[in-house]
């Protein structure tokens, strides 16, 4: 078990209202102590984000708290009771069986925010693991996670990368690590799912409670609390989803315990990013039947947020049917909103400035808005049917697009098999400028940039970094990736290696849960 020890002053000063305003739904818990904590990387940007002396962390002692080794003061380490369903099957009890909970920070900007560690050993969650993690996994979450923030869509971000010294057993022996993991909050789905599952409304009331103080407090008088808390969820995770659809990432595992309350993105297990456009892409290797493959996330959505809406229903309406007519109206909203935020994240890589929205109902259905809105969707699902057939690289593709306001269409056209496909679409996209206001060429193939990244985790070069990582303990390609990811917006020269798809496009590669 881990000791108390104050031996390092960087900064931390905890608040956990978690632990304080929900006890039974959580262990108190401690990592297991490890033989040589070292770190591997420290997020000092992050650091500085929560308030901490990076410098006094990135030192042993400071290694020794971000793998759990010691307790700081404050520090109330916990393992959170969650239940989900994964693959479509109900686990009604899950929970942290490889993470912990050490506390929560109030950062600069006045946000309360978890500090947890993954990978700290067993707790009473276990399911009979290990409760440890491999330095891989590891690094995969803390790379994917930066490039995730840098392209500005919500996440989890890694504090810390701290290998253990000790040697975890999977089919082969592989270094320990843990992650120093930072949330808006670790509430999930299947955390209401656990007590609606038991019946325990009490505790599924006190839930709800704190996940409005926390996530929505504006809705703390609101006449009906629960629903209106099911609708900003709703919202968030429909901007989450489309923002996931526009820039190729597959999360890989979207089952309702890794979905948030929050709409951060969390646990980067077998995510991993498209090459070539094909909306039945799948990497995971535990993803037999495609559930979860690009193009069904966004209805995977709306299944994980129906779940919570049923764990919610006896909080919604005592009378039955109308908490579920009520329910069923809120999910409703997400097609709409999902496809209101994907077409106009979809319009600006496009570089239509113009945001015409439809009118909506009460306009009819014949309003030159609502029109507009069809043709643009028409734009873009046309030109994703052409990358589709051309197994043209998704993220090279959209990027190459604004070289063609620069009159050169050598790096789109060299996307596709047969170059001459694009022609008419090019042409349809030309008019649609033509009345699109706003900005001249250069500014709006500025704009576009700056709306498709040139870097995003490309799968082999993640690979590449992890296996020197793993297979040799050398971080320069992960540092160097690292680096080229946090500014993915940004050409610049002596990168193109970074920007090249796989050799053969990504066919059969695997991604694995990082257990």
């Amino acid at each position: 078990m881990s000791a108390t020890a104050p031996e390092i002053d960087a900064g931390f000063s905890f608040d956990n209202s978690y632990h304080r305003e929900l006890a039974g739904c959580y262990v108190d818990w401690q990592a297991a102590t490890v033989a040589a904590p070292r770190l591997l990387k420290l997020n000092r940007a992050l650091a500085g984000e929560l308030g901490l002396n990076a410098d006094r962390l990135d030192s042993a002692a400071g290694a020794r708290v971000l793998v759990g080794n010691s307790v700081l003061p404050g520090a109330q380490p916990l393992a959170q009771a969650y239940a989900g369903h994964q693959f479509g099957g109900f686990s009604p009890q899950l929970g942290d069986g490889r993470a912990l909970l050490l506390g929560e920070l109030i950062d600069r900007q006045g946000r309360r925010r978890d500090l947890q560690l993954k990978g700290s050993g067993r707790t009473p969650f276990s399911r009979g693991g290990d409760g440890k993690a491999a330095v891989g996994p590891v690094l995969r979450e803390y790379l994917i996670g930066e490039a995730m923030h840098a392209m500005g869509i919500p996440t989890t971000r890694a504090l810390a990368a701290v290998a253990t010294g000790e040697q975890v057993f999977r089919e082969t022996p592989l270094p320990g690590a843990v992650l120093a993991r930072v949330a808006a909050s670790h509430l999930r789905v299947g955390t209401f799912e656990y007590f609606a599952a038991r019946r325990e409304t009490e505790s599924l009331q006190r839930l709800l409670a704190y996940a409005i103080a926390r996530h929505d407090p504006g809705l703390a008088d609101h006449d009906r609390p629960a629903l209106a808390f099911l609708a900003a969820v709703v919202g968030r995770q429909a901007a989450l989803i489309a923002r996931w659809m526009q820039v190729g990432f597959i999360h890989g595992v979207m089952n309702t315990d890794n979905m948030t309350i929050s709409g951060e993105t969390i646990d980067y297990g077998p995510c991993a990013f498209m090459d070539r456009y094909d909306p039945a892409t799948v990497f995971s290797s535990i993803d037999h039947h495609g559930r979860y493959a690009y193009g069904n996330q966004p209805g995977i959505a709306v299944w994980n947020l129906a779940r919570l809406a049923e764990a919610l229903l006896p909080l919604i309406d005592a009378e039955p049917d109308r908490a579920v007519e009520s329910a069923t109206e809120v999910l409703q909203r997400f097609g709409p909103a999902y496809e209101s935020h994907w077409l106009a994240g979809m319009r600006a890589k496009l570089g239509l400035v113009a945001a015409v929205e439809p009118a909506g109902p009460e306009s009819g259905p014949e309003t030159p808005a609502d029109e507009m809105a069809a043709d643009d969707r028409a734009l873009v699902r046309d030109l994703l049917d052409i990358l589709h057939a051309q197994a043209a690289d998704f993220t090279g593709s959209f990027r190459a697009l604004a070289d063609v306001l620069d009159r050169d269409e050598s790096r789109l056209r060299v996307q596709c098999r047969d170059p001459a496909a694009l022609d008419p679409w090019l042409a349809r996209w030309r008019a649609r400028l033509r009345v699109d206001p706003g900005l001249a060429s250069p500014e709006r193939a500025r704009a576009m940039r700056a709306a498709s990244p040139i870097y995003i985790p490309r799968n082999h070069l993640v690979e590449r970094a992890l296996a020197a990582a793993v297979e040799e303990g050398d971080l320069e390609p992960f540092e160097a990736l690292l680096e080229v990811l946090g500014d993915p917006f940004t050409e610049r020269p002596g990168l193109d290696a970074y920007t090249q798809a796989a050799p053969d496009g990504g066919a059969g590669y695997q991604t694995f849960c990082g257990t």
